[in-house]
């Protein structure tokens, strides 16, 4: 059996609306991207949603409205998608990392006060995996200090936080719809926020600085080509009727690896993920470091399609390292996170025979190499 490590959920409906903006005589800036963007809006809870071509542009226009410049500082964690950090660097700014907690992946909050300093303007937590980063003392930090707060929930839509939808927190959030997110548009993603300014900017800079009456050549500020294409929005459209359903059947389909798991002491499942509030963008366990090469070829070779996440840490990337001297042993939690984290199959569509089969897989694989 061939057990793939993603698939995107889709049916006649996404091909159907496809088809149907093809005939349409609207490719571009037509009414399914304001039909994506409310229903984003409703189903997060936020006033505005400004749909882009990925959530790295998201990323990179947040960073760019709330004006992080040359020598500014966004903390941020190294255990993360490599946007998170460089979103920052596009605007002549420095990401500086805090170690991330052991049991949930996220950023440690009680990390996070001894990085602040003068140069400090924002706070930009990642929900990592599908799950809530804590957002209580990371809100209660950037007020004290006056930072704004910009949430990468690229990974978790609709996870919630106490009750409350992360993305609503801070000034601004960002998701992605990658293939291998929960809902996808093959590529694109979508900036949220209440804040009037935010909304006005991002609104403009996506679409090359347009005026905000949108006047086909009159620009009022530097902008980008950070659109979507009607054909995007009208996936997007489609998947968020899907959502609900989505989310239930993913923690359905978590609950049941993790009862096929549970059997195997040699896999860590991190604490806190049998929360109804995660919205499991992945299924993530740990194992020993020193197996868990050896682990994923021999899982590969057999057709159970998995993956090291995130590895290695973003401060241990070539560049980072060159350009700004981080080095290994800096951050050891997410080090070591990164170094025992695997990623299994997991998407919408997987069978009880395909969970089955990577439990079985697992187990033999596990038994090979003790």
């Amino acid at each position: 059996m061939n057990v793939p490590l993603s698939q995107p959920y889709m049916g006649d409906e996404e091909a159907n609306a496809v088809v149907e903006v093809l005939r349409s005589d609207r490719l571009a800036l037509g009414p399914k991207t304001a039909q994506f963007e409310q229903l984003f809006a409703e189903a997060i809870g936020a006033r505005y949603a400004i749909a882009v071509n990925s959530g790295t542009s998201g990323l990179h226009l947040a960073v760019r409205a709330l004006g992080i410049g040359q020598g500014d500082e966004v903390i941020t964690t190294p255990f993360s998608f490599i946007a998170s950090s460089n979103c920052v660097l596009f605007e002549g700014g420095r990401p500086v990392f805090v170690d991330a907690d052991e049991e949930t992946f996220n950023i440690n909050p009680a990390l996070i006060e001894s990085a602040v300093n003068e140069r400090t303007k924002a706070l930009l937590p990642v929900h990592v995996f599908g799950q809530s980063a804590d957002m209580d003392p990371i809100m209660d930090i950037a007020k004290r200090h006056g930072l704004d707060v910009i949430e990468d929930a690229c990974e978790s839509i609709s996870a919630r936080y106490k009750g409350k939808v992360v993305g609503t927190f801070g000034k601004a959030a960002v998701y992605g719809f990658y293939p291998n997110k929960q809902i996808t548009t093959g590529e694109g993603g979508m900036i949220v926020t209440d804040d009037d300014g935010m909304y006005e900017y991002c609104l403009s800079a996506r679409n090359q600085g347009r005026a905000t009456d949108m006047q086909w050549l009159t620009h009022v500020r530097l902008g980008y080509n950070y659109r979507i294409s009607e054909v995007t929005a009208a996936l997007g459209v489609e998947q968020m009727k899907k959502l609900p359903e989505i989310l239930r059947i993913r923690r359905e389909k978590a609950l049941r690896y993790m009862d096929l798991l549970r059997e195997m002491p040699e896999l860590k499942i991190p604490k806190g993920w049998e929360s109804q509030d995660h919205s499991w963008f992945v299924f993530a366990v740990r194992v020993d470091a020193r197996k868990r090469d050896l682990l994923l070829e021999e899982l590969n070779r057999r057709g159970v399609q998995s993956k090291a996440y995130f590895s290695p840490c973003i401060h241990l990337q070539e560049f980072y390292m060159r350009d700004f001297g981080y080095r290994e042993g800096m951050f050891p939690v997410a080090e070591k996170l990164s170094k025992e984290t695997i990623i299994l199959p997991f998407f919408t569509g997987i069978s009880d025979e395909q969970l089955l089969y990577v439990r079985d897989t697992l187990k033999s694989v596990l038994a090979q190499i003790k």
